[in-house]
């Protein structure tokens, strides 16, 4: 198990006092692994700080003026790939196949594109995979740390850690379009639901091409047959 990945998935996490509790750890777990460079980790330890000191609520008032409020800044990756569209729906249906496919049973109310969750998966994989894996979304990430940046939120070294994980020799082609503004006054918020999506590939009518490679990479191989026919 990569702990990296899952110090990441928490310091995106909604705050809770479990994470609190749990946030003087991370900067320790980080650099035992060095994945990512030290001057990253230094950023990444002054987020785990504010998590295990601030108020508490008011932790979770940012968390979801960033992350809930504005379509731009989703933490649901097909989010910037199909929005709404039924193409969105299934990819998800096979993302979750994926998960289970692997032993990971997402909750309930719990999307698989949620991106948390999918650090979460990537920490029980084979580190190589799970770069591989993250490479294909990094044009997501990436665009994130540019817009988180542009508020000058903390929240952007979490995505600056991701991009110096991922391996993009894997990454997709893609296009990404940055909205042209960050207001926050409820007729921006409103407008943001229009966004241009990001898209991967050259077709983001043709399926989703995030879900299908990580089927094609991660799938189980199917099981040996006997000459008899049955199962071997």
């Amino acid at each position: 198990m990569t702990r990296t990945f899952k110090v990441l998935a928490a310091l995106l996490n909604y705050p809770t006092q479990e994470i609190a509790a749990a946030a003087p750890e991370f900067g320790p777990a980080l650099a035992e692994e060095a994945l990512i460079p030290d001057r990253q980790i230094r950023v990444l330890e002054k987020l785990a700080d504010q998590l295990a000191e601030r108020d508490l609520y008011d932790l979770q008032e940012r968390y979801v003026q960033l992350f809930d409020r504005s379509r731009s800044l989703s933490l649901h990756l097909f989010e910037h790939v199909h929005g709404e569209s039924r193409d969105r729906g299934q990819a998800m249906v096979d993302l979750k196949a994926l998960y289970e496919a692997h032993g990971l049973e997402p909750a309930a109310n719990e999307l698989p594109d949620f991106l948390p969750l999918f650090l979460e998966f990537l920490s029980t994989q084979a580190l190589d995979e799970a770069r591989a894996l993250l490479g294909e979304a990094v044009h997501v990430t990436d665009a994130l740390a540019d817009r988180l940046s542009k508020r000058d939120s903390i929240y952007a070294s979490v995505f600056r850690a991701l991009g110096s994980l991922a391996d993009r020799n894997a990454a997709l082609d893609a296009s990404v379009e940055t909205p042209a503004s960050e207001d926050q006054s409820l007729e921006a918020l409103d407008k943001a639901w229009e966004e241009e999506q990001v898209v991967f590939g050259p077709d983001p009518n043709a399926g989703c091409p995030v879900a299908k490679d990580m089927l094609a990479d991660m799938a189980p191989p199917p099981p040996q047959h006997s000459g008899n026919g049955e199962p071997g």
